[in-house]
């Protein structure tokens, strides 16, 4: 909070509404909550009845406005004394920033990203969070891995594995988990359906834990037998880039760099044009968040903290898909691999 305090300048407050940057700043998880910070003082969590017990333990940190009126009455009456107040122009919806500008007796200012930018270097407490996440999520497939059979549907398995992660300590998944048998895997977001395991072919899994709001993400491919000789050289290549881009990792060095390096290995085996997608991206309280390893946003240099995935994939229609992805912290002298599920073609074969 102090932190962000010393970013806000221009304004005398920073009206937050974003509910994870609420979580990031306060702890509290709830949603539905906006939270105005002040260039100095204490800061105001805007909540409701629903939340009153459950905002108990952050009243050391910020004081409590209980509405009893709609959200945008409720900010107008906080913000009565503020004369210079930002907002999060990313987030809050035009509508209500309309009718906060017209009816606010004082300025209101567009703001992007100051909460975004401390979000995207993790502490030590975020990082063991996310550690937590990585941990429940290996643990439930391993759990799942030695029951997969053909004919089991791609929502069965998708349904075991959330169940085995909820087991553990994950609320929610961080996304909807993706099970993608046989060709399905060429889909990069592909929703699971009906569709069955069948032998000698591939199942991609794409799942996520979520521990106190921190998420882990990674994705494998499995073949139930013998792989066939395609996918087989595909997942090679997958491999190879995914580990030549984490070997590379490292502050100091850019996105685009690193997104560079696994696109190159992938395009001099002859299958660029089957690789689509960025790279990876950062995580945490967010499952997608800043640094982007992708060539279509802007490149950024890596720095300590930094926590990204690196996930190469190609996709070939009417055959399937290979991404292998794990979870990077980037260190003070290169980067630290936070997940320790194998990846190896041996072991990817059931």
């Amino acid at each position: 909070m102090e932190r962000l305090q010393a970013l806000i300048s221009d304004a005398d407050s920073l009206l937050v509404t974003n509910p994870t940057d609420v979580a990031y700043l306060t702890g509290f998880l709830g949603g539905d909550s906006y939270l105005l910070v002040p260039r100095s003082g204490r800061p105001t969590i805007i909540s409701d009845f629903r939340y009153q017990e459950e905002l108990e333990p952050v009243k050391p940190l910020v004081e409590i406005f209980i509405r009893r009126q709609s959200m945008t009455a409720a900010v107008l009456e906080v913000l009565s004394s503020r004369s210079r107040v930002a907002f999060q122009a990313e987030h809050l919806a035009f509508a209500e920033a309309d009718a906060l500008t017209r009816q606010h007796p004082g300025t209101l200012l567009p703001t992007t990203g100051l909460v975004g930018q401390l979000r995207t270097r993790k502490d030590d407490e975020e990082v063991a969070l996310i550690r937590r996440a990585i941990k429940i999520q290996q643990d439930a497939l391993n759990a799942v891995l030695p029951t997969l059979e053909p004919g089991q549907t791609e929502l069965e398995v998708a349904a075991r594995i959330e169940a085995e992660m909820k087991s553990r300590g994950s609320r929610e998944p961080g996304f909807q988990t993706i099970v993608a048998a046989r060709a399905n895997g060429s889909l990069p977001h592909y929703r699971p359906g009906r569709d069955k395991l069948a032998k000698n072919k591939p199942v991609l899994i794409d799942w996520g834990a979520v521990y106190q709001g921190y998420h882990g993400d990674m994705t494998r491919v499995f073949c139930l037998g013998p792989w066939p000789a395609k996918l087989k050289e595909i997942y090679t290549i997958v491999l190879e880039a995914h580990l030549a881009a984490a070997a590379a990792l490292a502050p100091g060095r850019s996105t685009h760099e690193i997104d560079a390096i696994a696109r190159a290995h992938i395009a001099s085996a002859g299958y660029g044009e089957f690789f689509g997608h960025g790279l990876g991206h950062g995580m945490g309280l967010n499952g997608h968040e800043d640094p982007r390893l992708n060539p279509m946003y802007a490149s950024t240099m890596l720095q300590p903290g930094h926590v990204v995935t690196i996930e190469p994939g190609i996709y070939i229609p009417g055959l399937g898909g290979v991404r292998i992805e794990d979870d990077f912290l980037v260190t003070e002298s290169g980067s630290k691999n936070l997940c320790s599920m194998p990846k190896d073609l041996k072991w990817a074969t059931l």
